[in-house]
C-alpha cells in the first residue's frame, strides 16, 4: 500500500507557552523588532536578518512560502503577547516526506525557557502529523550550544557535512546534522511534553 503523503498546512500553532504565526505582512514590523537586535549572533549564520538585511531576508521567506518549500512563523510569548523570534518549517519535500526545522532566532531574553522547546514541540508535532517521517534540525559546527539545545530535544546525531554552506560573512562552514524520525516522535514528544510540564 502506497504510504499517505505529506502535507503541511499553513496555519497558527498554538499551546500554552507560544503562537506561531505564519508570516505575513501584518507581522512585518513585530518580527523585524524582534530580529534586530544581537549582532554577533548573527556574524555565524548562512544568512542575516538585522538592520538592513532583514527586507530582503523578509521577501526571501514569503517567496519560499509561495513556492510550498517553507512556512515561516513568528513566534509569538504567550505570557506577555510579544514576538519574540522565528523558526521555520523548510527544505519540505513532500516528495520524500521530509523538511527541516531551521531559521530560528530569538531574542536574548526569549533563551533558554520554554520558548523554544514549546515551539520545536509544535512544529515537529505539525510535521508528523502532516506525513513526514524524516525531520531534519542542523547548525553550525562551530556553535556547541545549538548542538546541545539540539541534543536535549531527543534527535539523533547523524555527523558533521563538510563545507556544506557558506555564512553571509563568507566562511566556509561545516554543519553538524541532527534528525528525528517517525519512529523517534513519541520518544522526543515525551521527552518535551515533561520539560514543558516543569515552566507550567
Amino acid at each position: 500500500m502506497k504510504p499517505a503523503p505529506m502535507n503541511l498546512a499553513v496555519e497558527p500553532l498554538t499551546n500554552r507557552f507560544v503562537r506561531l504565526e505564519p508570516f505575513a505582512d501584518g507581522l512585518m514590523a513585530e518580527v523585524q523588532a524582534a530580529l534586530d537586535c544581537d549582532q554577533a549572533s548573527w556574524d555565524i549564520m548562512v544568512g542575516a536578518a538585522y538592520g538592513e538585511n532583514f527586507a530582503g531576508w523578509w521577501r526571501s521567506a514569503l517567496t519560499a512560502m509561495e513556492n510550498g518549500t517553507r512556512i515561516a512563523y513568528a513566534v509569538r510569548r504567550l505570557s506577555d503577547g510579544v514576538v519574540v523570534g522565528t523558526s521555520s518549517l523548510y527544505e519540505i519535500r513532500p516528495e520524500h516526506r521530509r523538511c527541516e526545522i531551521g531559521s530560528t532566532f530569538y531574542r536574548p531574553e526569549a533563551r533558554g525557557g520554554a520558548v523554544n522547546p514549546a515551539a520545536k514541540r509544535l512544529l515537529l508535532a505539525h510535521a508528523f502529523d502532516g506525513g513526514a517521517i524524516r525531520v531534519e534540525i542542523i547548525t553550525d559546527a562551530i556553535n556547541p550550544g545549538s548542538q546541545a539545545a539540539i541534543r536535549k530535544l531527543g534527535a539523533r546525531d547523524e555527523g558533521i557535512l563538510r563545507k556544506h554552506k557558506i555564512t553571509w560573512k563568507g566562511r566556509i562552514r561545516d554543519t553538524a546534522q541532527f534528525a528525528v524520525l517517525d519512529e523517534d516522535w513519541p520518544m522526543v514528544r515525551d521527552r518535551l511534553d515533561a520539560r514543558l510540564a516543569a515552566f507550567a
